[in-house]
């Protein structure tokens, strides 16, 4: 079997907004849901994504765009009709996504859970080749623990005579 090491970035487009989601996150998780791959996740990403989502997704442009409707109504540009329909277009959308901020608590939760699905901890390894990683490669520090936490378990892996070792490549850092 494929096992499939994850880190923040893949959280981040698994648990993001409904419409801001990336298909092949959500692929990515059914495929393992379905016994095809292992996927495993260092528990502290959950922290970093939970984080990095809450300020990523605020639906800030939907302000922007109210200022330019209320200055598009005000010099002509456009017609009432449409402003009004845009406004509440921009409200259903704040909406969505404050819904499904709301709902981020659950959605990360619910990550624990799901089948073909592994968030491991750190352990005293993991932190010590942490320490190890600081003169081989320069990381921010929480990058560096994450690094560490996938090497660590790839390794029991392999000492198990696993081989099929996957790393997803999202992170620019790692």
């Amino acid at each position: 079997m494929r096992h499939v090491f994850v880190e923040t970035n893949w959280v981040v487009d698994y648990c993001a907004p409904a419409h801001q989601r990336t298909l092949a996150a959500i692929n990515l998780l059914e495929a393992a849901k379905s016994g095809t791959i292992s996927v495993y996740l260092p528990a502290p990403c959950l922290t970093e994504a939970r984080s990095a989502i809450r300020i990523k997704f605020q639906p800030k442009e939907a302000n922007r765009l109210r200022e330019f409707l209320k200055w598009a109504k005000a010099n002509g540009q456009l017609e009432a009709k449409i402003v009004e329909d845009t406004r509440r277009v921009l409200d259903q959308f704040e909406q969505l996504v404050k819904q499904n901020l709301d709902n981020l608590e659950a959605k990360l939760e619910g990550l624990n859970t799901e089948k073909g699905f592994d968030v491991f901890p750190l352990c005293t390894a993991l932190l010590e080749r942490s320490i190890s990683l600081t003169t081989e490669v320069e990381l921010k520090p929480f990058d560096n623990s994450i690094l560490a936490a996938i090497l660590v378990r790839a390794h029991q892996f392999l000492m198990e005579g696993e081989r099929d070792l996957a790393f997803c490549e999202l992170d620019g850092d790692l």
